[in-house]
């Protein structure tokens, strides 16, 4: 089955107590919006990002979530959970994100996106849902989205196909990451072999692998 998008979200301003930014703003509120959205190398048009000292920058412009994990979240929590709940600006449909290999790389619309690394979840996060276990809840369930580098910027919209239309050899997936980031640190040497793995996480990696126990 071809992967597709079921919609593309945009970040409303949203301000509350639990924003990480300092002004009190965060931009994890993301709804859909209709017709296409253009993908740029700095980021998505109209979408809103409160603390840039988190989020965005180039190796995460795009944040895609799969619409069967959301399903499943829904179940577990007893509630709806709409597309761009998880902050995400792609939702997908029929796509392995967490399966995905870093470095892969998606045509989708006119853009083509490289897969870099899984979302760490924070307390923003936890605040706009209003439930305050989930960070831990979510770095259990390891289902964590997948940001994306855009490679050649064009616009996607509602539909569009999602192709992966090449994937490197080293099988080392955003699942793997997550987990050896967080609960199974002994995955960690595998992420050195990785060369499409984001500067600053190779570095954490490398001190964590030099300080076993930092």
């Amino acid at each position: 089955m071809t992967g597709r998008l079921v919609t593309v979200n945009l970040g409303v301003v949203t301000e509350a107590e639990w924003a990480g930014d300092a002004s009190g703003r965060s931009g994890i509120d993301k709804r859909p919006v209709d017709g296409p959205v253009l993908l740029r190398v700095d980021g998505v048009a109209g979408d809103f990002i409160g603390e840039r000292a988190h989020h965005g920058g180039p190796d995460q412009i795009v944040y895609a979530y799969a619409e069967e994990d959301a399903a499943w979240w829904a179940a577990e929590l007893g509630r709806d959970i709409r597309p761009g709940a998880f902050g995400e600006n792609l939702t997908t449909y029929a796509v392995d994100v967490t399966g995905a290999v870093v470095g892969e790389r998606w045509q989708i619309g006119t853009a083509l996106l490289e897969v870099t690394k899984p979302r760490t979840p924070c307390r923003t996060f936890a605040g706009f849902w209003g439930v305050p276990d989930l960070i831990k809840r979510f770095t259990v369930r390891a289902a964590p989205g997948a940001y994306l580098r855009v490679l050649r910027e064009g616009e996607v919209g509602a539909g569009d196909p999602v192709e992966v239309v090449e994937r490197p050899a080293h099988g080392v997936t955003v699942g793997e990451v997550f987990r050896a980031s967080t609960l199974e640190p002994e995955l960690l040497p595998r992420l050195l072999d990785v060369p499409e793995l984001p500067e600053p996480l190779r570095r954490k990696v490398a001190r964590r692998l030099a300080t076993p126990d930092a």
